[in-house]
């Protein structure tokens, strides 16, 4: 038993006040780990593709470093599927289809899904609020962009 087994929340942090931005990030950095390591090429990946979106285009570059080190660390101290419950809660709804959207495509990005790949957005799509029909559109859109 630990010394502090009763008072979980002062040794562990409070994750649960995300911000809609943290959320997305947070969601992504989730489904990249899915393989259980966060390599640095797909850190980079991710980075590249939050630069892109509207969403993100005013936070400094160190902001956003400082953001992912922040989830990475929720990540390391109490697992990917905690920041992933944590961040969907978090996420507004508006957002759910364009966060699948994404993790979709840096999943596919390869060509290829793995078994934990394909279980985090089996995850993910039951925790989001998207017809079966968008997502398989969804699916389907990102299959045909990472052909060539």
């Amino acid at each position: 038993m630990s010394l502090f087994d009763n008072f979980s929340n002062v040794r562990t942090g409070k994750t649960t006040d995300l911000s809609p931005a943290e959320s997305f990030a947070g969601i992504m950095l989730a489904t990249i780990a899915a393989d259980g390591y966060l390599a640095r090429e797909e850190t980079q990946s991710l980075m590249s593709t939050l630069y892109r979106m509207k969403l993100f285009q005013s936070y400094p570059n160190d902001h956003v470093s400082r953001m992912i080190d922040k989830l990475a660390k929720i990540i390391q101290t109490r697992g990917a599927d905690t920041l992933l419950n944590v961040a969907v809660q978090c996420l507004p709804e508006y957002l759910h289809e364009t966060v699948f959207a994404v993790a979709t495509d840096l999943i596919l990005s390869d060509g290829e899904v793995s078994e934990e790949e394909e279980h985090i957005l089996q995850k993910l799509c039951g925790y989001l609020s998207i017809s079966k029909d968008q997502i398989n559109k969804i699916i389907e859109v990102t299959i045909i962009k990472n052909k060539g």
